[in-house]
Parts: structure tokens; sequence; C-alpha cells
């Protein structure tokens, strides 16, 4: 295997397509064990052998481009959590990540009706918001779920309240398609999203997006807290929120 390895870095670093005997005396191994292992490697596409000469086949791309979107994928994912812990650590609150379903419309088109949480950072106070990995929530009465709403379009906003069906999850939820319309715009204009006692009586939730290099939306980044504790902080989680959220997102390479 590492022979194999070391083969295709001399080749990829090539500009020009490489003979045996040249790729025998920069990896100072003999011409036959080379021979066989690019005969292996030609059969699985990863190179092409032309008039003596050896270099890179269509599949060492497609193995690079995997490698390459599996590095992102970590990279973003360890940024992402970077961020949670350090707005945990400022605000004194759970921190979430939460997406949409199937990565999720609505950004895609508003085809989805929830939003799963898919990471979080816990608060260190005993009273403090519960939930789970994995645990949904309905995008209207969520902020994270408003804030990803909010990245939609007027139309795609107007499709997904067309077909809702709002159930009051807390005595205050908000469940009339007009009220929730102006909260998503609101959120739109704010470039944040809050909600309080509406997925739930005593919680109060402040969101903004998180984009990647691309500007796709990659989540929704959530303070959760109680209530009676953030009741008097709502603008200043919302700073932080927001700011938090630009923050990854630059990391992420959004501009």
């Amino acid at each position: 295997m590492t022979r194999v390895i070391r083969l295709l870095e001399v080749l990829c670093a090539s500009s020009e397509p490489v003979s045996l005997a040249d790729l025998s005396r920069r990896l100072a191994t003999p011409k036959s064990s080379l021979a066989a292992l690019l005969r292996g490697l030609a059969d699985e596409g990863f190179v092409i052998g032309t008039d003596g000469t050896w270099r890179l086949g269509p599949g060492a791309f497609g193995l690079g481009s995997a490698l390459t979107e599996a590095r992102r994928r970590l990279q973003s994912s360890d940024l992402i959590r970077d961020g949670m812990r350090r707005l945990s650590a400022a605000s004194g609150e759970t921190v979430l990540l939460g997406v949409g379903d199937a990565q999720s419309a609505p950004p895609g088109g508003a085809q989805g009706e929830s939003m799963t949480y898919v990471d979080l950072v816990e608060s260190a106070h005993v009273v403090r918001y519960l939930v789970s990995i994995g645990d949904r929530r309905p995008f209207y009465a969520t902020a994270g779920g408003r804030a990803l709403l909010a990245t939609c379009s007027p139309d795609a906003v107007d499709s997904y309240l067309k077909r809702l069906t709002a159930e009051r999850l807390a005595p205050a939820t908000m469940i009339d398609r007009a009220g929730l319309k102006a909260a998503i715009e609101t959120a739109r204009e704010q470039g944040f999203a809050q909600t309080v006692d509406q997925a739930a009586e005593g919680v109060t939730g402040t969101a903004a997006v998180i984009r990647d290099a691309a500007g796709q939306v990659m989540g929704a980044l959530v303070i959760a807290a109680p209530t009676a504790r953030a009741k008097d902080r709502l603008p200043e989680l919302a700073r932080m929120v927001m700011v938090e959220a630009a923050l990854i997102s630059r990391s992420l390479g959004f501009r």
C-alpha cells in the first residue's frame, strides 16, 4: 500500500507522463515490481499507460475529489464545533446546530417540514434546555427553523405556509400563517430569528444561519435557554449568535 501511495504521489507531482525507468529510479524500486503495480492500477483506472509512459487516470482524479470533499466535511465539522463551544462559553447557554429535512429544504425549495438537531454543546447551568442529537422540531415554532426559512425565496416560504398544519405546542405558539410569514420576514431583515415559548413553554431560542464558501446554508446555529434566564438578554443573545455564525461562516470560506 505504501508503494502504491508513493507511486501515485510521483505521478501527481509530474506535469508530463513518466517512464517506467524513471519511476524505478525515483522510487528506488525494481521495474518488475512497479510494472505489476501499474497494471493493477490501470485495471481500476487510476493510471493510464501510453507508449511506455504512465500518467494519472480518471480514477485517481475521482478519488482525489472524494478525499477533498471528505476533508472539507471534516474540517467544516471541526470549525463549526469550535464555534459552538465558543458561543456556549460566552452565552452560558446550550448551543445547537440544526439542519432541515434532507439537508435540507427549506433552502432547496421548502420541501421539508422540520429541523433536526445534529450537534450540541450543553450549558453548564443545572437548569438548562434539554435536547438530544437527532431530536426534530417543526420549522414554524423554532428559532432555527425560522432562520432557515428566512433564507428561502418568498415563493418557497408561501409554499411552506400554504401546506402547513400548525399545532399549538405551547400556550404561546404562533399558528396563524400571517403572523408566521411576518416573523420569517423579520428574521430575513434582521439576520436572526428569535422565539420565546414557542416550541415549548419556558424555552427561548435565538438563531442565525451558517454558510459555506459557496454560500450554501449548512445549518442554523441556535442558542437555547430557559426563558426566565433569557428574557432580559434577548438583544445580547441575538448579537452573540449573529457574530458567531458570521465567524464560523468566514472560517468556512464564506465572504
